[in-house]
């Protein structure tokens, strides 16, 4: 685990995984693209616990942070406290001082730098995207772009949920307006690769296909990939695969990587 600076003085946590394959040397002075996660939740955590998604990229040559900004359980109640009224904010910010840290240190290219996460962390990827520089590719798994609309349309059990993270509505409403990156595309230069499962409840498709609308009008390189049957999360093995193997032909296609490794078949993309 590591620790890290980020905004009015805080410090924020992470699990970093430098790239490693016993059959693969990266060539003298590189230095490794890397991949920033962002859990659900939000108030979820990243937790040290084996996981062959990690294994996957760090196997590919990519190194891998598991972020677990302010809003994370696990660190008290102050540090969960953090994202109160502050989801999109916050997140956002120890998001991209996970980024600065490690590329200060030379763990990282800064110019080969994505970020990843689903649901909640799917916001989290679209609103780092849209309001800062530091990324240069993103892939957002079911994540939201409308928070307005994430409010009208999830299930009831979420409903109330955003009145803690964002603030009531429509008291609140400009907050959720000027957060939302579904009104800010104009802000958003970068590729980016969505996935959405068609039953979502959750996060129902329109989040995705309002942003993937938005993006390709504006020329910018977009893939969705959408899957029938599922629902908020993949639960198929064939789906899984194919997400991981779509993910990483997106970022090296986007990064400019030689390779040798299986990826999937996408859709023509800028």
């Amino acid at each position: 685990m590591i620790e890290f600076p980020t905004e009015a003085g805080k410090t924020a946590f992470a699990f970093y995984y430098p790239p490693v394959n016993q059959d693969f040397d990266a060539p003298t002075g590189s230095l490794p693209p890397l991949i920033v996660k962002c859990h659900g939740g939000p108030t979820g955590c990243a937790s040290s616990l084996f996981s062959l998604a990690v294994q996957y990229w760090t196997s590919r040559g990519f190194a891998f942070v598991d972020v677990n900004y302010g809003g994370s359980t696990g660190f008290g109640r102050e540090y969960r406290k953090r994202l109160n009224q502050n989801w999109g904010v916050v997140d956002v910010q120890d998001a991209c001082n996970a980024v600065k840290y490690l590329t200060a240190a030379g763990k990282a290219d800064r110019q080969a730098v994505a970020i990843s996460g689903g649901s909640a962390g799917g916001f989290t990827v679209l609103a780092a995207l849209t309001f800062t520089d530091v990324f240069k590719a993103g892939a957002s798994h079911y994540g939201i772009g409308d928070l307005e609309a994430l409010l009208r349309d999830t299930h009831k059990f979420e409903s109330r949920y955003l009145d803690n993270l964002v603030g009531a509505y429509p008291f609140s409403k400009a907050v959720y307006q000027s957060r939302s990156p579904i009104n800010h595309i104009d802000k958003l230069a970068c590729p980016v690769i969505f996935f959405q499962g068609l039953e979502d409840k959750v996060v129902p498709p329109n989040q995705a296909e309002a942003m993937v609308k938005a993006l390709k009008a504006k020329g910018i390189p977009t893939v969705y990939i959408a899957y029938e049957g599922e629902q908020h999360g993949f639960r198929k093995a064939e789906n899984i695969i194919y997400t991981l193997e779509s993910e990483l032909g997106f970022f090296l296609k986007v990064f400019k990587i030689e390779h040798q490794h299986k990826i999937a078949e996408l859709p023509a993309f800028a």
